[in-house]
C-alpha cells in the first residue's frame, strides 16, 4: 500500500528533484546567450541615462514655459543690468544693435534665418533676431525694440547651445557671463520643451522597468 502511495506521489510531482532525475535532453540544450543579454542590459542603461540627460538639459526651457505671460519692461539695452531683471525672464527692451561680431545662421527644417548681434556699446549682452525668409540681405535693418527671453549663455537650452563659442570663434569677444535676449520667444512658444521632457522621461522609465524585469530572478 505504501509503495502505491509513493508511485502516486511521483506522478503527482513530476518536477520534484527528489523524485526524478534530470532530463538528459535538457542537459544537452545550449547555455543562454549571456553576451547578447549583457549588451542588451548595457544598452538599456545607456538609453535611460541619455534620456535623463536630455530631461535635465530641457529643464530651463520647460521652466520658461511657465514664466509670466506679460513681459517685464527693462528699458534701454545700453544701461540694462540683466542680473537685476532675473534669469530666464520674459523681457522687453529697446536699443540699437552693433554690426561688429554679428553672426548669421540657420536651423534645420526652418526657412527663416537668424542673426545674433551685440548691443551697441556692449560685449556682454547679445540679441538674437529671426529674419523671415526672403528678407535676408545687406539692406536688412534690425528692429530697435525686442521682446523675448532673457537668459545667460551658459543657461540656454539645446537650441542655443554652442552660440557663445561661435561668437569667440568669429573674432568677437564675449565674456563668460554674457547674456542673451531671444527676440520673439514667448513663454507659450517654449511649451514644446514640456512635450519633449515627457517623451524622454517616458523613455527613461521604460528602459529602467525593462532592465529590472530582465535582471529579476524568476521564482
Amino acid at each position: 500500500m505504501r509503495d502505491l502511495h509513493r508511485a502516486q506521489d511521483a506522478q503527482a510531482f513530476p518536477g520534484d528533484p527528489a523524485r526524478e532525475e534530470l532530463d538528459p535532453e535538457l542537459l544537452e540544450l545550449p547555455e543562454p546567450p549571456r553576451r547578447e543579454r549583457t549588451w542588451t542590459l548595457a544598452l538599456l542603461i545607456f538609453t535611460a541615462l541619455a534620456s535623463l540627460a536630455m530631461v535635465f538639459s530641457l529643464a530651463r526651457d520647460a521652466a520658461y514655459a511657465f514664466a509670466q505671460p506679460e513681459p517685464f519692461d527693462a528699458g534701454e539695452l545700453l544701461t540694462l543690468r540683466p542680473g537685476d531683471v532675473g534669469q530666464n525672464r520674459f523681457t522687453t527692451a529697446r536699443g540699437m544693435l552693433g554690426a561688429s561680431g554679428a553672426i548669421r545662421y540657420e536651423r534645420p527644417f526652418e526657412s527663416d534665418s537668424y542673426r545674433l548681434a551685440p548691443v551697441a556699446g556692449r560685449s556682454d549682452l547679445w540679441v538674437e533676431i529671426r529674419v523671415p525668409s526672403g528678407q535676408e540681405s545687406a539692406r536688412f535693418v534690425p528692429p530697435s525694440t525686442f521682446t523675448g527671453r532673457l537668459v545667460r549663455f551658459d543657461a540656454t537650452g539645446p537650441r542655443h547651445r554652442g552660440l557663445h563659442a561661435r561668437i569667440n570663434e568669429g573674432g568677437a569677444s564675449a565674456p563668460e557671463s554674457s547674456w542673451l535676449l531671444v527676440d520673439g520667444e514667448t513663454p507659450g512658444r517654449a511649451r514644446w520643451s514640456l512635450a519633449l521632457m515627457a517623451l524622454f522621461m517616458g523613455f527613461a522609465v521604460w528602459n529602467v522597468v525593462t532592465f529590472v524585469r530582465l535582471t529579476r530572478r524568476v521564482r
